[in-house]
């Protein structure tokens, strides 16, 4: 094992002026200072370039030209960039404020090994006034591909990967119709035997927003919201963009391809719904995973 080069820090922008600064001065302050970034611009009308362009007169940056189809469309851009070095990569959103230790965590648990790691670590909210609002939660039941099919526990604001999981994403391309890098990522990762790391030391301020799609964790409203995304097909869209994705990429180890088949073959309603027990696929909570299996026998996923 060698020692690891400097990180690519990867940040998918959009109009994103008024949080912007207080991100660049927070990588500025990173303890492993080994760094350069990466930003792909969404169409940004704001102040958005000249802030960053400010930015890069003391520091390696390179400004790239985002494919203007969304954020997932543009996390794929920068991940699967022909120019992108090779070594590590860390994703940061610009409106987060990353506390210094945030790379050298990430750093040090990418080192343990050469072979695949996603790594994702704990974070603490606050809104976007800047006051807290809680902190991320634990996953109990861990990491597993089992669980990523139907869940995302590794958020892409604390994402990090080494070179060999990068290389895995680069080798599946850009997936068509997918609505979460993240959640891509980890599915990805768990589906081709990756090690995914999970770190609950908190290393951000990760900054939630009122339309947050997928950003609130915690609480009735929270999972009243999930529930209401799985009950009008919405989730059960993802799934299905997401299993023709992982398809496609030929990434997937024999178990993981096996576990696809036994799921999604199974007819919809009643059926899926042992199919996903007999699979083992489940969420991390309890009251999460009994609206999941409800769901599924009215034929939603």
């Amino acid at each position: 094992m060698t020692a690891l080069p400097a990180f690519t820090v990867l940040m998918a922008s959009r109009n994103g002026a008024a949080h912007l600064p207080a991100q660049l001065a927070s990588l500025a302050a990173q303890s492993h200072a080994d760094w350069r970034l990466w930003v792909s611009d969404d169409g940004s009308t704001d102040a958005t370039r000249a802030l960053v362009q400010d930015f890069a007169r003391d520091h390696d940056v390179r400004w790239i030209e985002g494919p203007q189809r969304g954020a997932a469309a543009n996390w794929m851009h920068l991940l699967c960039h022909a120019d992108l070095p090779s070594g590590p990569v860390a994703l940061s959103d610009q409106d987060d404020i990353w506390l210094p230790d945030k790379l050298a965590r990430a750093s040090a648990a990418l080192a343990r090994t050469d072979a695949p790691v996603l790594y994702g670590a704990g974070s603490l909210h606050i809104d976007e006034d800047g006051t807290p609002r809680g902190t991320s939660p634990d996953w109990p039941r861990g990491p597993s591909f089992e669980n990523a099919l139907v869940q995302n526990v590794v958020s892409g604001h604390s994402t990090a990967l080494n070179a060999a999981a990068l290389d895995i994403v680069r080798r599946a391309s850009v997936p068509q119709g997918i609505a979460f890098h993240d959640w891509w990522l980890y599915q990805l990762m768990t589906g081709a035997g990756a090690q995914v790391v999970l770190d609950a030391h908190p290393v951000l301020h990760y900054r939630q927003h009122a339309d947050n799609v997928m950003g609130s964790f915690r609480g009735p409203l929270a999972r009243l919201r999930r529930l209401g995304l799985m009950l009008d097909g919405t989730f059960g869209g993802w799934m299905a963009a997401n299993r023709a994705a992982l398809v496609a990429t030929g990434a997937l180890t024999p178990a993981a391809e096996a576990l696809l088949e036994t799921v999604f073959n199974a007819p919809s309603g009643p059926a899926r719904t042992r199919a996903l027990r007999r699979a083992g696929v489940h969420r991390q909570s309890r009251a999460d995973n009994a609206a999941l299996y409800a769901v599924a026998a009215l034929g939603r996923i």
